[in-house]
């Protein structure tokens, strides 16, 4: 059964850094372009960062830009968000997702991310 497990959230004071890893179980995430996404208490949903199959191209909310590296190694079936100088706003629940096409899409259960001091 395909299977996507986010790691890597935790506290972290504001400036600091944390890595997120989304691990694919089940599935092949070469054949997936990927995004995370983030949720804070009482917002919606929104994309934070994107990438293609092959990883040679990426986009950011403008948000994280300059902050936030999306990157994968489809070897280890691994996708990463390394997020760096973080602010109490990058709060939230941090969720991966791999895209196929049509209905071939499959997300993780999420990991908590709490920027605070």
């Amino acid at each position: 059964q395909a299977q996507l497990v986010e790691s890597g959230g935790g506290l972290v004071q504001p400036g600091g850094s944390l890595r997120l890893s989304c691990a694919a179980s089940g599935l092949t995430l070469s054949r997936y372009a990927m995004n995370w996404h983030r949720q804070a208490p009482g917002k919606k949903r929104e994309l934070v960062a994107a990438i293609t199959r092959a990883g040679d191209n990426s986009i950011y909310a403008d948000s994280v830009k300059g902050r936030f590296t999306i990157s994968r190694d489809n070897a280890e079936n691994t996708v990463y968000l390394q997020m760096n100088n973080l602010e109490p706003e990058d709060t939230a629940v941090y969720f991966c997702q791999a895209v196929g096409g049509g209905l071939d899409n499959y997300w993780g259960q999420g990991t908590q991310v709490t920027v605070s001091s």
